[in-house]
C-alpha cells in the first residue's frame, strides 16, 4: 500500500533535491564521494597549518615587539620570551602532528592522508 501511494504522492521537488548553492558538487556521481572527502580534508589540513602559521608569526612579532618595549625589565622580558616559545610549540606540534598520522598510516598500511585511496580500498564484509 505504502509503495503505491509513493507512486502516486511526488515527495520531492521537482528536478529532484538540491544543495543550497553551486558547491561544485552538482555534476558528480556518488562514486566521486571519496575524491570528495578527500579534498575536503586536504583543505581542513591546509587551512589549519596556515592558521598555525599565521598564529606563529602573530605571536613572533607581538613577542619582538614586548622584548623591545620591555625596557630591560627581567619579568616583562621573560613573558615575551614564552609568549614567542609558545607560539614556536603550537607551530611545531601543528607540523609534527600531520608527519606522525602520516607515519602511523604507513606504519600499519593504512595511508591516512592518502584518505580517497583509503576509503576505495577498504573491504566492508
Amino acid at each position: 500500500m505504502i509503495d503505491k501511494l509513493a507512486a502516486i504522492i511526488d515527495l520531492g521537488p521537482k528536478g529532484g533535491f538540491q544543495g543550497f548553492g553551486n558547491l561544485g558538487l552538482e555534476n558528480r556521481n556518488a562514486y566521486d564521494a571519496p575524491a570528495i572527502f578527500a579534498s575536503a580534508m586536504s583543505t581542513t589540513i591546509g587551512v589549519i597549518s596556515v592558521v598555525a602559521i599565521i598564529w606563529f608569526l602573530v605571536q613572533l612579532l607581538t613577542g619582538a615587539v614586548a622584548i623591545i618595549g620591555s625596557g630591560g625589565d627581567k619579568a616583562k622580558n621573560e613573558q615575551a620570551r614564552a609568549k614567542i616559545t609558545s607560539g614556536l610549540t603550537g607551530l611545531i606540534v601543528v607540523i609534527a602532528g600531520v608527519f606522525i598520522t602520516d607515519l602511523v598510516g604507513t606504519i600499519f598500511g593504512f595511508p591516512i592522508l592518502d584518505i580517497a585511496n583509503s576509503i576505495l580500498n577498504l573491504k566492508i564484509k
